[in-house]
């Protein structure tokens, strides 16, 4: 058998003399560089584009979006990477199918690009009305798919949500085309039928999903989103409490900010005390990130922003302080915020195990937590992501 020297430098360095004398002998294969296995992923991250219909008829299922952002948030961060990380956590808002928006756009509004500041995200969810309009699925999804920031990597998951109830066919922008290039851009798009599910397969959401790989679901959008009170409500919210005294706003707007939080502190509460408790599990995850106005998330990034920072921009209690001192403060704050932190998930690891014993028998009609939930679950595997 010949094998010229330069192919021999060609061979993967991981072969050893062993390996390459069997090469030699002709007794093994030369093994090809796509062959070997692929180092785990680092710096994960999950995208999600969520597309909801804002038209009169759908008013229930903003309300189950508003209701159920904390849960589904709260399952995004507990993902793990095949190294033991979290992935980061992006998420976008559209509406579309609004009277309200400009007939010259397709009756679309991108409401946020994607971001991980959360709270954004649910002040802008919030804030969404609905108003009878013509919707246009294939539209919506081409217009995400260009104007969102989405990631080159093969290893982030992708996915685009898309809720509605008319067919599927409707526009000037065939669904066909808009997955075609999703499927190029390693999107998958989701599509969440809110009516029957017979009729959601006859008006072509399930035919937008399979082009993708994607799932295909059903919801009741009038459903009313169930909540179970357990006895650590009370502890996890008083926790809650202290954590947002562990928050140092700095910068121009960080003052706005931090106002912008307890906002959505009450916006989560207008649902319950259940659901004020999910928001604050929320922000006791990694995906609570807010280096952009707190000192202490900053400061885990970059030090010298504790110093940097201007002190007119800082709360009362900052100002006067010398470096040392600043430091020191942020220091104390951010070893507060790490116990409240435990503690609160240690809460919510006994609050999971209460509610899934008090949970009744699964009802025939999904909600659109449960739908994106089990659809996020069934598709991480494929970029490695497990619940484990």
């Amino acid at each position: 058998m010949k094998t010229s020297l330069a192919f021999i430098y060609r061979l993967p360095k991981v072969m050893g003399m062993a390996a390459l004398l069997l090469v030699f002998s002709g007794f093994a294969p030369v093994p090809s560089t796509r062959e070997m296995p692929e180092a785990p992923a680092k710096d994960q991250t999950i995208m999600l584009a969520l597309l909801l219909d804002t038209s009169n008829s759908m008013d229930g299922l903003i309300d189950q979006a508003k209701s159920q952002l904390w849960k589904i948030v709260n399952e995004l961060s507990a993902a793990k990477c095949t190294d033991g990380t979290r992935p980061q956590i992006r998420i976008a808002l559209y509406e579309y199918g609004n009277d309200g928006l400009a007939a010259r756009e397709g009756y679309i509004r991108q409401v946020n690009p994607l971001t991980d500041d959360l709270d954004v995200i649910s002040e802008k969810l919030f804030a969404l009305t609905t108003n009878g309009g013509s919707e246009f699925c294939g539209h919506v999804i081409q217009t995400s798919l260009h104007q969102l920031a989405w990631s080159e990597s093969k290893a982030d998951l992708k996915m685009i949500f898309i809720a509605g109830n008319e067919p599927f066919t409707q526009g000037g922008i065939s669904y066909r085309v808009a997955c075609a290039l999703a499927k190029e851009k390693d999107v998958v798009v989701n599509t969440i039928f809110c009516g029957g599910f017979d009729e959601g397969i006859g008006t072509n959401w399930k035919s937008g999903a399979d082009l993708t790989g994607g799932s295909y679901m059903s919801i009741e959008q009038n459903r009313k989103t169930v909540y179970i009170a357990t006895p650590y409500d009370e502890q996890i919210e008083a926790m809650n409490t202290k954590l947002n005294g562990t928050y140092v706003y700095y910068g121009s707007t960080g003052a706005e900010k931090k106002r912008l939080q307890l906002a959505q502190d009450d916006n989560a509460g207008s649902y319950g005390k259940a659901n004020t408790v999910e928001r604050a599990v929320s922000k006791s995850s990694h995906a609570y990130r807010n280096a952009g106005w707190d000192l202490v998330d900053a400061a885990r990034e970059d030090a010298k922003v504790i110093t940097e920072a201007k002190e007119e921009e800082l709360p009362k209690e900052m100002r006067g302080m010398n470096a040392q001192q600043r430091t020191a403060y942020v220091k104390q704050k951010s070893a507060e915020r790490i116990k409240i932190q435990a503690a609160i998930q240690t809460l919510n690891q006994k609050r999971q195990a209460y509610i899934t014993s008090h949970t009744a028998q699964e009802s025939n009609d999904a909600s659109l937590d449960e739908a994106m939930i089990k659809a996020v679950k069934q598709q991480a595997g494929s970029k490695s992501l497990t619940w484990k």
